[in-house]
């Protein structure tokens, strides 16, 4: 018999949101992707993805503002010795307005969904786009 991980929340990944990410991770194909559950499907699946030439702005214009999502973000800075470095900041979006009943099914998915994701580096929680700014990021990346 298969072990389902995903029995325990009920919610499957659709294997896109795997491929996708694998593509960020090794090609930088993406800046950002946001992934979004279908409560009707049970699964998680990509929603939008950013071009590598995409600001953190447009990251930040594709999550919903009353809607939660998981997004992942290709972030890049200069450390202090002067080194460009990237980190895979995984990001946990849960804004006030959003349904009770949503980010009920994004906070008890979320582990299981990011352990599908391998290289996630940084995670960040944030229920409005101050408590992921890039100030945090960065502060978070060393």
């Amino acid at each position: 018999m298969s072990y389902n991980a995903n029995a325990a929340s009920g919610m499957a990944v659709d294997d896109d949101c795997k491929l996708k990410f694998l593509e960020l991770k090794a090609k930088r194909t993406y800046r950002f992707i946001v992934f979004k559950i279908e409560e009707k499907q049970k699964q998680v699946v990509v929603e939008k993805l950013g071009e590598p030439s995409d600001s953190y702005e447009n990251f930040t214009a594709s999550l919903p503002a009353d809607e939660c999502r998981y997004a992942v973000y290709d972030f890049d800075f200069v450390t202090d010795e002067n080194c460009q470095k990237s980190k895979i900041i995984f990001i946990a979006w849960s804004p006030d307005t959003s349904k009770v009943r949503s980010k009920m099914i994004y906070a008890s998915s979320k582990d299981r969904f990011k352990r599908e994701l391998d290289g996630i580096q940084v995670e960040l929680q944030a229920t409005d786009p101050t408590e992921m700014g890039l100030d945090v990021m960065r502060s978070r990346t060393n």
